[in-house]
């Protein structure tokens, strides 16, 4: 295992599901319709399911098309942070949240990079993802417990205006101007499906 695999194993999240779920539902609580916070949930639930549907993949080309997926969504949405919310954080007195937000992204982006090296149909390529997204997950549940929630707070009515249009326009720069739409239909059809996608569904069907 590498320096960077101990680095992702090493944060995978210590918290229950139990936990986690009570920082989703706070920060939703403290999100309004249609503002930055609400797009940044909406992504988050679009990117747990990119993984479930990256690791119920059965075949080689169904793994590395839920991948492809899978990286297009995170690289938008932190994109999207990284230009907007995280400089917001910094400027409210959270420059070591902010910094810390910086580097987690880094890491994922380098692990998903040595992830496209390995064989999809391996147990190493399998042990990755799941290294991955150990750290994801709690990367999340650390922004939507504790960072974002007092961002939220710390900003001025119109400063949240501001931040809501600037998160739509770097998401959509990336992703294109129906981005939003398409997180809505993937949870719509993992709810469907009792959140256990079959093993022939990829993220591109989606």
């Amino acid at each position: 295992m590498s320096f960077l695999d101990k680095l992702v194993a090493a944060v995978t999240p210590l918290e229950s599901d139990e936990e986690r779920q009570a920082a989703r539902t706070h920060a939703t609580n403290l999100a309004k319709p249609g503002d930055w916070l609400s797009h940044v949930l909406e992504h988050h639930r679009r990117i747990d399911a990119c993984f479930e549907l990256s690791l119920n993949a059965a075949s080689k080309a169904e793994r590395q098309a839920a991948l492809r997926d899978l990286s297009m969504v995170l690289t938008a949405h932190a994109n999207a942070e990284e230009a907007v919310l995280y400089p917001a954080m910094a400027n409210n007195h959270e420059k070591a949240h902010a910094g810390q937000s910086f580097e987690e992204h880094a890491m994922t982006r380098i692990q998903l990079g040595i992830l496209e090296t390995i064989d999809p149909m391996s147990q190493e390529w399998r042990d990755k993802l799941e290294h991955i997204r150990g750290a994801v997950v709690h990367h999340v549940y650390v922004e939507e417990g504790e960072r974002f929630p007092e961002l939220r707070e710390a900003i001025a009515p119109a400063e949240d205006e501001r931040l809501t249009t600037r998160f739509v326009e770097e998401f959509e720069r990336y992703m294109g101007t129906d981005a939003f739409d398409a997180p809505r239909r993937m949870t719509a059809q993992i709810n469907d499906s009792n959140r256990a996608p079959s093993g022939n569904q990829t993220a591109a069907d989606l």
